[in-house]
């Protein structure tokens, strides 16, 4: 089984990561195989709403969404970590996730969704209720942990200093690794759920 981590912090080791790197520990105790990538640097833009990914399979964009891609459709599960801004998450981060989740057309029911966010003090709540919206679109579940997934810190290091955040992140990637194993046993006896077409309304008619 196998974790894709997106680190959307512009720092490759700040808070952020040592938040992810604890969760990482985990799954590797666990027997899962993890890999980082670490978006929050790299020159990302926004979706422009071209619709030309239902034509060509991928973002019309060739960037860092489209290198993803393929990794996020093999993955059992999915951890998105992000520094708090203005009580949200980084834009980068947003644009990145916003083209990935749009522009893939893969069946994502059933892989597992977690979040993090680091943050000096305030607004890790409004920023991990941004991130799972992600998941819960595409009939992702969500795993959770002890507390609302966030780790203190401001300058880079201090999230270690933070037990309560460290052991959050520990506990978050034990019931992701529990949820991720339940899951494929359930699959394997009972398969995906059964879908009915999809209604789309629209509220001007």
């Amino acid at each position: 089984m196998k974790v894709l981590m997106i680190n959307g912090s512009p720092r490759k080791d700040g808070n952020t990561a040592a938040a992810l790197r604890e969760m990482e520990k985990v799954f590797a105790e666990e027997g899962i195989e993890t890999e980082i990538l670490h978006i929050g640097n790299k020159p990302i833009r926004g979706c422009i709403a071209c619709n030309a990914c239902s034509q060509k399979g991928c973002c019309v964009f060739d960037d860092a969404v489209n290198e993803a891609a393929p990794k996020f459709e093999a993955c059992d599960g999915l951890v998105v970590g992000s520094p708090v801004y203005y009580a949200s998450a980084n834009a980068t981060l947003i644009a990145f996730l916003d083209r990935l989740f749009y522009s893939t057309s893969f069946d994502k029911t059933m892989k597992v969704g977690a979040c993090v966010a680091a943050a000096r003090r305030g607004g890790l709540t409004s920023t991990f209720d941004e991130l799972n919206k992600y998941f819960t679109i595409s009939g992702m579940p969500v795993a959770s942990g002890q507390y609302w997934n966030g780790i203190h810190g401001s300058a880079a290091g201090e999230a270690a200093q933070d037990a309560e955040g460290l052991q959050m992140m520990r506990t978050l990637a034990r019931n992701m690794a529990f949820l991720m194993k339940s899951i494929r046993l359930g699959l394997d006896a009972y398969g995906l759920p059964e879908k009915e077409p999809r209604q789309s309304t629209n509220f001007i008619r």
